[in-house]
């Protein structure tokens, strides 16, 4: 499925692209928990960190299937 061949400097700055996005990924994570964890969570700023959160993640997955090659067992 993932028969092309990532070019080393594509491959390094998709490396670098997704270990940002990862980072991203988490700080938003933290404060997801900060914000729920007050006595009065704002519930709209934390609907919209997750939203964003999820992005994240969706475009985590694209980086990782361009990186990572398909293993037919």
């Amino acid at each position: 499925m993932n028969d092309e061949q990532v070019p080393d400097e594509v491959e390094l700055a998709l490396r670098a692209r997704l270990k940002t996005l990862q980072q991203e990924h988490a700080d938003l994570e933290a404060s997801i928990d900060a914000l729920g964890h007050m006595p009065i969570p704002d519930q709209l700023m934390i609907a919209r960190l997750k939203r964003k959160k999820l992005t994240l993640r969706d475009e985590i997955v694209k980086i990782e299937a361009r990186i990572l090659p398909d293993i037919i067992a």
